[in-house]
């Protein structure tokens, strides 16, 4: 591919070679800046910068691993880490979680998650803050064939989750986690629109209140 980094297309799916999508990978590297490969093409996302995305990835990622460690089910939380299949599929999710058996199935000292030798997350989460519809879409389409188990897509604008469970390359619709059991989707809607009244420190004790009520 003859043009730049700067020159490429953002927040779109352009044609290219697995080759030319591993050089653009490596001049990535040093950039604020996520990539995607399915299907012949890639996207490049420019990393996002405003404050409610950040605010939203970081409630997300404490309401999962506060209910994770109230109900004793292990889990490893990543943040935007890449996970590869060669020469096919590569993808970096704003957060992904390894739960129960899986949950200590990537070494330590792992670069590239290499889904050649290690399994897809059980869980993966996208912040939508402006690509909410391809989230919903190609993206959608990706972690259905990287046999992801469950996948959500956080719409920052609205604070709302669509999550979807994954099974046979295909996903519907949940109202309640199936890969953390009893983790009520609209709880987690309730937790962002608090964060935009409240602290992160109170919303976190108020998630903390609601999972002990739920739990009695």
């Amino acid at each position: 591919m003859s043009k730049t980094q700067t020159q490429l297309p953002t927040d779109t799916w352009i044609p290219a070679s697995w080759q030319e999508y591993l050089q653009t990978f490596t001049d990535l590297l040093n950039k604020q800046a996520k990539s995607y490969y399915y299907k012949g093409h890639m996207r490049l996302e420019m990393a996002p910068v405003s404050f409610d995305h950040g605010q939203n990835h970081v409630v997300i990622i404490f309401a999962v691993t506060l209910f994770a460690a109230l109900k004793g089910i292990p889990a490893t939380g990543l943040d935007t880490t890449t996970f590869r299949k060669t020469g096919i599929q590569d993808c970096q999710p704003d957060v992904a979680y390894y739960v129960r058996e899986r949950a200590q199935s990537i070494p330590t000292g792992t670069g590239i998650v290499n889904l050649d030798l290690y399994p897809s997350p059980d869980l993966v989460i996208e912040i939508a803050k402006t690509s909410l519809l391809d989230d919903l879409g190609t993206k959608r389409s990706l972690y259905e064939d990287l046999n992801v188990s469950e996948y959500w897509v956080v719409d920052v604008q609205n604070a709302q989750i669509i999550a979807y469970c994954i099974a046979e390359q295909g996903s519907k619709r949940i109202q309640v986690s199936q890969v953390l059991p009893g983790l009520a989707i609209a709880l987690l809607e309730e937790a962002l629109r608090r964060s935009r009244e409240m602290n992160q420190s109170e919303v976190g004790a108020w998630l903390l209140s609601q999972f002990q009520q739920n739990e009695g």
